[in-house]
This record gives structure tokens, C-alpha cells and sequence, in this order.
């Protein structure tokens, strides 16, 4: 197979996505599976990489179509010089994550790149009058959904959590959490695990809202109203899923070990259990989009940024996780299309096959 050309942006430049970025692609090995094409600064990864004493090299190039296998190729987005000042949230740090983002998905619509890893962001710079948007999810949704829904999903080799509402304060998120919306999400989940992840019945746990799953009705009661009929109506379609799970219980007795994915219902519910277990190889993906993008499961990590103490990891994983679901996908849709013509193609072919006479 060709190898995948992945779009890398470099995130904020006063976090760690260079250090990572430079780590991951010091080992040859990485150019055997992907053309990486890193949309960034060229005067930053300089900087950076003289700062950290890394020995990574790369190439500038000036367009997606002029990338070279086998290098690490680095595409300049941003004319502004951006001062370097390692851990601060600042305007022009915010810009360049921006134009870097905007640029990989101009080059993405053009077929330049086949999939995007994102570096990690810093959520306030990177506020503009063309990015009012919690995060990277809900931009690349904007951009490239087409009318479908992202679904934020950390996974790694021990379990997949998905959530159903994201980064929204904890005040809104009972409101947030309707009877269509855990439907819509099932949905997803569903299709990601089978096309994504090629898992051919998958079986999702879900959680509940309240704690001890409201107790029936004492502590809450969107398990009875909300919750559980959505969770009907999905089965009834088709879907496996379980629960409605309290969270605690069902990670304390690690449950998750007997599904293909866990539904939480808000950002802490599902990601502070994930992150306890899985810190260091945790990716982000974002399911149910044309885009294939996935990023680390971390953030800027501004602590300690500038001291060549960041683990690649999570990073590199990132990587690995956007060249099989994008495999996987190629897969599935190629067994999926046209199924009716191809099976009579091959029956017409084994009509051909002349008998075979007994010896």
C-alpha cells in the first residue's frame, strides 16, 4: 500500500507540539508507515528544536503536492514572526495554531492530505472572530461535518470512551442530555466501532447521569426518562448497549473490560477515569466524520513546555490510530459498496470454472 500523507499542525508554538512532534519523527521507523507534513513555522520548529538540543531534521516545503516521501516535510502557514515564550497564553501563539489548523483542512478538501493528528491547542489564545468554538472538535465539525455530528472519543489499547456532550460547564449538562441527542450518539458510536474499528457486533456501556444511577428516581430520574428510552429505541435498531451503568461502580469493578466501548454522559464522567488509566498512550479521536483526525490526550502542557521532558507517546499513538481507522475505513467501504454486482460478477465467474473429471 502507498503510504498515508498525514497532516500534522503544530498546535500553540509556546506548548509542546514541536517536542513531540520532533521526538516522534527522530526515529526512522515512522517514515516507513506515513508522509508526515507538518503545517506549522519553519523559524519555530528551528527554535524549538535548537532549544530542546533535538537533533530531528525536516523539509520546507511550500505546498502539500510538493511533499517527499521519506522526510519529515514542513509547510510555513503563517507570515507573522511568532515570539517563542514557552508556557504563556498569547495572541500571536493563537494565531499561528489557527492558520495551521485552517491551512490542513484546505489541503485535506484538496485530497494534499489523507488524514489530520493535531497538536494540542491552547483554547483561549486561539479565540478569534473565525474560531468561536470550545475546541478543535467542534471547528473540524463546522468545517467538514457536511450536516454530521463529531463524536469525541479517547481511546487507547484498554478501553474507548465516548461522550455525549463535551466541553460544556457542568451547570448545563442535564439540560444537554436528551433522549435524542444519547440516540444520536449511540448511533455513532456505533457505526465508528463497525467501520472504524472493523468490531463486527460491538457492545457499548452506558453510564448514567446521576450518581448510583439516581437511585430509582431518588437522586435523579433522567435514567428512567431520558436515558433509558433512548437506549430502547437504539436497541431495537440494532445497537448493543448496556446499562445504564453508575460510573463509579463500573469503573472501580472495571467493567469496561467487558465492552467495545463506555457512553459517558459529560467530560469528567468518562475522561478523569480514561486519564487515570491511560495518561501516557490515550488518543483523541473524533468519529463520524469524512475527516479522519485524532490528537494526544493531552493539552499544551504549558508546565512544561521548553524542557525537553514531554513524553511522545501519546503522540506517536495518535499517529498510529489515524493510519488504521483510515485503513479500516478503505476496507469497509470497499467491502460495503455495490455488494449486489460483485456477487453476481463472482458467480459468473465460478460458472465459468470447468468440471473437473474423477481421476
Amino acid at each position: 500500500m502507498s503510504k498515508i500523507k498525514i497532516g500534522i499542525t503544530h498546535g500553540d508554538p509556546n506548548g509542546i507540539g514541536y517536542e513531540i512532534i520532533l521526538k516522534t519523527f527522530a526515529d526512522p521507523a515512522m517514515l516507513e508507515l506515513c508522509t508526515p507534513v507538518v503545517y506549522g513555522s519553519p523559524k519555530v520548529a528551528a527554535y524549538h528544536r535548537k532549544a530542546l538540543d533535538l537533533q530531528t531534521n525536516y523539509l520546507t516545503v511550500n505546498t502539500a503536492a510538493e511533499v517527499q516521501a521519506d522526510h519529515l516535510n514542513l509547510i510555513p502557514c503563517t507570515a507573522e514572526e511568532v515570539k517563542i515564550d514557552f508556557g504563556k497564553d498569547t495572541a500571536e501563539a493563537g494565531r499561528a495554531a489557527l492558520a495551521a489548523l485552517e491551512r490542513a483542512i484546505i489541503d485535506w478538501r484538496a485530497g494534499l492530505i489523507d488524514v489530520l493528528v493535531t497538536a494540542p491547542i491552547n483554547k483561549h489564545s486561539i479565540q478569534s472572530d473565525t474560531f468561536r468554538f470550545p475546541g478543535h472538535t467542534e471547528f473540524i465539525q463546522e468545517r467538514v461535518g457536511e450536516g454530521q455530528q463529531a463524536l469525541m472519543i479517547l481511546m487507547n489499547g484498554l478501553l474507548r470512551v465516548a461522550l455525549v456532550t463535551t466541553h460544556m460547564p457542568i451547570s448545563k449538562v442535564a439540560a444537554a442530555v436528551t433522549q435524542d441527542t444519547v440516540l444520536e450518539r449511540l448511533r455513532v458510536f456505533h457505526t465508528a466501532l463497525r467501520r472504524d474499528f472493523c468490531i463486527s457486533n460491538p457492545r457499548i456501556a452506558v453510564l448514567a447521569l446521576n450518581p448510583h444511577a439516581g437511585d430509582s428516581g431518588l437522586l435523579g430520574e433522567e435514567e428512567q426518562t431520558v436515558i433509558a428510552p433512548a437506549m430502547k429505541v437504539a436497541a431495537e435498531a440494532g445497537i448493543g448497549c448496556y446499562g445504564p451503568f453508575a460510573a463509579d461502580g463500573f469503573f472501580g469493578t472495571r467493567q469496561y473490560e467487558h465492552y467495545d466501548g463506555v457512553l459517558a454522559m459529560y467530560h469528567d464522567q468518562g475522561l478523569a477515569p480514561f486519564k487515570a488509566l491511560a495518561m501516557n498512550d490515550g488518543v483523541n479521536y473524533t468519529a463520524g466524520l469524512p475527516l479522519v483526525r485524532t490528537s494526544p490526550d493531552h493539552g499544551t502542557a504549558f508546565d512544561i513546555a521548553g524542557k525537553g521532558v514531554a513524553d511522545e507517546a501519546s503522540f506517536r499513538q495518535a499517529i498510529y490510530t489515524a493510519i488504521d481507522v483510515w485503513r479500516n475505513r478503505q476496507h469497509w467501504d470497499e467491502a460495503h459498496e455495490n455488494p449486489l454486482p460483485k456477487l453476481y460478477q463472482d458467480r459468473r465467474e465460478d460458472r465459468r470454472v470447468p468440471a473437473q473429471r474423477p481421476e
